[in-house]
């Protein structure tokens, strides 16, 4: 059956452009430039209508090659018509809705006036409002239908997806924050969340978020300034991953973060810059310590606490156990709101964004 067929492409490529986004990143897959432009213009189009053109179009034609790409309607006749409509529907349509609506949440996008048409092609230009909207779907379709490979195809519908996960990393996504949550769920969630690598992003937006909501609940700071994950620190001009100033600008808390063992090289190297901006409390929540540098690191705790300095090196998990027994419930709730926020105010990956959202949906 066609929508079968259309749908495991469909999901078989979403997952690998989900992939490439997650690991080396995403690389454009056609290379022509006007082509290119067509494409992202589409799929980013102001008439929602045409977001879901390219994806019903060339999905049908990767599941049938015979198939003509620009039919819309099967009553079109001809060699290669089919009826677009079920294509969009029953494929396209329960794709974007499981992906927070990226293409804009239309439940029967062809049904709508500007593709109540036999096909996208310059012989119903006039039918349409955006005449330059429709001429840049036209000619993607064309030119697939031109070349009828179906390597050129897929290269099309790659870039197709492509656009559209970068659509998705703008779309905000929805969390559905529990009215009421224990300590245990709370530290089961964070549990979870960090179980996937992320290069440090989870880990950095859980930290964030709980010391801003002590500092929020206690008033301790004012502020907590954070750097992007890929912004070093000498580069952000800040002094660790994480400052809580006061409202003076007077740094707190310096908060740094890693999401790998943290080593006594590590330490030492951030000690100097500590010493340099005269900065009292320092916090280093790693996911692990070196086990055979234990005894340096607690020597060097002693040592700097000597010169003036109060070092905590810790986990998260164990700094959440205390912090979030002594935020009570309101604030454990305020810490998995704040979470949603760190995620979506520092444009974190999608998938790190809806594995939040899944999580909190389970509590």
């Amino acid at each position: 059956m066609l929508t079968d067929k259309a749908s495991a492409i469909l999901e078989a490529t979403w997952l690998e452009v989900s992939r490439l986004a997650q690991g080396s990143g995403l690389k454009d897959s056609v290379a022509d430039q006007g082509l290119l432009k067509d494409i992202r213009l589409s799929i980013n189009s102001k008439i929602k209508t045409y977001r879901y053109v390219l994806p019903t179009q060339l999905v049908a034609k990767l599941a049938d090659s015979a198939l003509d790409c620009r039919c819309v309607q099967a009553s079109r006749g001809g060699q290669g018509a089919f009826d677009a409509r079920t294509v969009a529907h029953g494929v396209i349509v329960p794709f974007d809705q499981n992906n927070e609506s990226v293409l804009g949440g239309s439940s029967e996008p062809y049904v709508n006036n500007p593709l109540r048409i036999p096909e996208v092609s310059a012989e119903y230009r006039n039918a349409q409002k955006d005449k330059n909207a429709w001429d840049r779907l036209c000619r993607v379709l064309d030119a697939v239908e031109k070349a009828n490979q179906l390597r050129f195809t897929r290269q099309v519908f790659l870039q197709v997806l492509t656009e559209m996960y970068r659509r998705l990393a703008e779309v905000r996504v929805t969390y559905p924050t529990p009215r009421r949550v224990s300590l245990s769920k709370t530290l089961e969630a964070i549990t979870s969340y960090l179980a996937d690598f992320s290069g440090g992003d989870r880990l950095q937006a859980l930290t964030s978020s709980l010391f801003v909501v002590i500092g929020s609940r206690f008033g301790l700071y004012a502020q907590v300034r954070r750097a992007k994950i890929t912004t070093a620190d000498a580069a952000s001009g800040m002094l660790a991953d994480l400052e809580c100033v006061n409202k003076t600008g007077e740094i707190v808390f310096a908060v740094e973060v890693k999401d790998r063992q943290l080593t006594i090289n590590q330490v030492r190297a951030k000690m100097k810059t500590i010493r340099e901006r005269k900065v009292a409390e320092i916090f280093f929540v790693a996911r692990e310590t070196v086990p055979s540098e234990k005894k340096k690191m607690n020597d060097l705790v002693e040592h700097e606490f000597t010169s003036g300095h109060n070092v905590y090196i810790t986990d998260l998990l164990a700094l959440s156990r205390s912090a979030l027994a002594v935020l009570g419930e309101q604030g454990r709730r305020d810490f998995l709101q704040e979470t949603a926020e760190q995620l979506e105010k520092y444009k974190s990956e999608i998938a790190h964004r809806r594995a939040w959202a899944e999580i909190l949906g389970k509590i």
